[in-house]
């Protein structure tokens, strides 16, 4: 075993990236979280943020409980360089070049007007590999607009088909955007890895957050150019896809997605009416579609005389394809999530027992896991990670810090 620098015990490092360094410069959402992928399997992420306060993310969540960061800095260590100092971009530079990964998700411009562009920082470490997540992306017109998740979502796509045809463009409740951009960002981070074992040299890998969404929506251009076709907002529903909704029970809503022609003749036997799965209305899937209304007005009259325990009963008994839907408190007591350790609860010194999502996907060999809590303080690691990779001793890092530099 290994001490951290919080004082816990931690497993010698395993996982798939074990032995791959990162340097994540980002902050808030995107960048952070594609770093905490990159960490959950192993890589060695370090983390440099602004001395004071740090990452602006420290402070979000409910008033008091600013959880989402426990989260998205595990499996970091962190320090402190004002990278608007000289003396600051370099402690940078000199992190960089043992890195494998740079992360960054500042607007693009920043590196370059810090003395860290991606040309300069290769010229002395050619393997590394900068992903820069953005809201535009790295050119084109629009390439230094300041850019949030939600633009994204909204130029992407997503916001104009979520919510209800009659009301203005809604949002999914989370930050989407970002976190399908530093998905997409940590993909091509692997896709770069795999390709310097073949070339020896890195590359940048230049993740927007516009695009990361407009890649999850499905057909939408295509059905546009071709068929003249313009999705909408359709509330709970995917218009010509059913039955796949939300219906009422008698203790709540419960969602049914029976929309092929042999699951839904399970459901019709489910409910008592056979008869419905070669009704000329119901008997295929365009038919479905074409009556999707009517048909879930039927569906929702059966299920408002169940409570979910008896509906959810006879779906898994049928095989069709239904579940509840799920707040934290659900999710925290289901045997499923319990039985695959969909969460991993934490011994925290200042929360107590800290649940959150485990490392995924899972890996069959070489899992990932969560071997180190989040740093409480902007800096923790400034002494074990100066020391240990630059050679700063204690004396030279208080001299550092006197002036503002850490």
């Amino acid at each position: 075993m290994q001490m951290s620098s919080d004082g816990l015990q931690k497993p010698a490092v395993s996982g798939p990236l074990a032995g791959i360094r990162v340097i994540e410069m980002g902050q808030l959402i995107a960048g952070p979280f594609c770093g905490q992928l990159l960490g959950d399997f192993g890589a060695d992420v370090i983390k440099i943020e602004p001395p004071g306060d740090g990452d602006p993310l420290r402070k979000w969540g409910q008033p008091g409980y600013p959880l989402f960061w426990e989260q998205v800095a595990r499996n970091k260590r962190t320090v402190t360089a004002n990278l608007r100092m000289k003396e600051g971009q370099e402690l940078a530079r000199s992190l960089i070049a043992s890195a494998d990964i740079l992360i960054e998700n500042f607007r693009p411009g920043t590196l370059e007007g810090w003395n860290l562009a991606p040309d300069l920082l290769r010229e002395s470490n050619p393997g590394l590999i900068i992903i820069r997540v953005s809201g535009y992306g790295q050119t084109g017109p629009y390439s230094t607009r300041a850019g949030f998740g939600g633009i994204g979502e909204a130029m992407g796509g997503w916001r104009n088909i979520v919510g209800d045809a009659d009301r203005p463009p809604s949002r999914v409740g989370v930050s989407i955007g970002d976190s399908l951009a530093a998905t997409f960002a940590c993909l091509g981070a692997l896709a770069a890895l795999h390709n310097r074992n073949k070339t020896g040299r890195g590359q940048v890998v230049d993740s927007s957050l516009f695009e990361s969404v407009l890649h999850v929506m499905e057909s939408l251009v295509p059905d546009y150019a071709v068929a003249g076709h313009v999705r909408g907002r359709s509330g709970s529903i995917l218009p010509g896809v059913a039955p796949s909704n939300a219906y009422m029970c008698k203790d709540g809503y419960y969602l049914i997605a029976a929309n092929q022609d042999t699951v839904f003749a399970r459901l019709c036997g489910a409910m008592g009416r056979p008869e419905l799965s070669s009704d000329p209305r119901y008997a295929t899937h365009q038919q479905r579609g074409e009556n999707q209304a009517e048909l879930d007005e039927l569906i929702g009259s059966w299920t408002k005389q169940f409570l979910i325990d008896e509906v959810e009963t006879l779906m898994v008994q049928a095989g069709v394809p239904a579940g509840r839907i799920y707040t934290a408190k659900e999710m925290l007591e289901d045997q499923h999530f319990q039985a695959r350790e969909t969460l991993v609860e934490l011994d925290h010194s200042k929360w107590g027992k800290l649940p959150m999502q485990n490392a995924f996907p899972k890996l069959s060999d070489t899992p990932g896991s969560i071997r180190r809590m989040a740093s409480q303080f902007a800096g923790q690691d400034n002494e074990e990670v100066f020391r240990e990779l630059l050679g700063i001793e204690s004396a030279a890092l208080e001299d550092l810090r006197s002036r503002g530099v850490v």
